[in-house]
């Protein structure tokens, strides 16, 4: 059966709503860019993005509800059902996932007793897996409303939940303090951030990430020379020579050209361009 249309916000709320998004669509020059900022502003009243929400946002920038859901349902930020106070996400992309994001989303699942985008029953929680949160370097990461938790294990992953629900004070490893999932809407739709030091507060990334901006400066860094497989050994990553089980040190010769940060950067010999290794299918055993 077609659904009923979406009810209204009650007047005193979209008379509110009406002021904020009026603001934040006096930014733009087009209203329709302002559909991003609204689909936060209507998801930071309700906790998620409802049906009159997107009915809210199609009627202020003259848009179909069809062009609204297509954006509200592209973007995993906004939530299309109700969710805790507070967001949980474990990366679980290669990185995190092999220095523990796996094992540490295994475990919130069992001690939440949620499964992956479900709400634990006091409100309070909402469990997600995030495929990147662009914080390798402090792998593995949680984050709770888009703030850093770096460096978790299961145990400290476990006690992070159990604080929040508790509604013990839990400080973010960097960035801004926490606040409420509500709250985080608001501020990502444009608004000022009121809380007492959230626009001071800041976090730096981790050596591996500014390597690429101390070469852009022009400082020089220790080289890293990465044999191909099978040659040669391991060399120490902070001085750049051998480590004491790869023998003698290479001669000159053999060594990577000074500033070529890996030997894999060079071309190297590959079944397309040696004749005497061509491909071809692998042959089954004992052919």
């Amino acid at each position: 059966m077609p659904q009923l249309p979406a009810p209204d916000y009650p007047a005193d709320v979209r008379a509110r709503l009406e002021a904020d998004a009026k603001e934040v669509i006096a930014r733009y020059p087009g209203a329709r860019s302002a559909l991003l900022p609204l689909l936060h502003l209507v998801q930071s009243e309700e906790g998620h993005v409802t049906r009159t929400g997107m009915t809210f946002c199609a009627e202020m920038l003259g848009l179909t509800t069809a062009e609204v859901t297509a954006v509200a349902t592209f973007y995993t930020m906004y939530r299309r059902k109700p969710s805790g106070d507070y967001q949980v996400g474990v990366c679980t992309n290669t990185l995190c996932a092999v220095m523990g994001g796996d094992a540490i989303f295994d475990e919130l699942k069992q001690h939440l007793g949620v499964g992956n985008d479900e709400t634990t029953e006091d409100g309070k929680v909402t469990l997600e897996h995030i495929e990147c949160n662009a914080a390798c370097d402090f792998a593995p990461v949680v984050m709770v409303n888009w703030e850093f938790f770096d460096n978790q294990t299961p145990e400290s992953a476990k006690r992070l939940v159990d604080d929040l629900r508790a509604g013990r004070t839990v400080e973010p490893t960097r960035g801004a303090p926490l606040c409420t999932y509500k709250d985080t809407a608001r501020i990502l739709a444009g608004f000022p951030d009121q809380r007492p030091g959230a626009v001071e507060a800041s976090g730096g990334a981790g050596p591996a990430s500014l390597v690429g901006l101390r070469l852009a400066k022009g400082e020089s860094t220790p080289p890293r020379v990465v044999h191909p497989r099978g040659e040669g050994g391991n060399e120490h990553p902070e001085s750049g020579g051998p480590t004491p089980q790869d023998g003698p040190p290479q001669s000159p010769a053999d060594q990577a050209p000074t500033g070529h940060p890996s030997s894999h950067d060079a071309p190297q010999e590959t079944s397309a361009s040696d004749p005497a290794n061509p491909a071809g299918p692998a042959a089954e055993e004992g052919e």
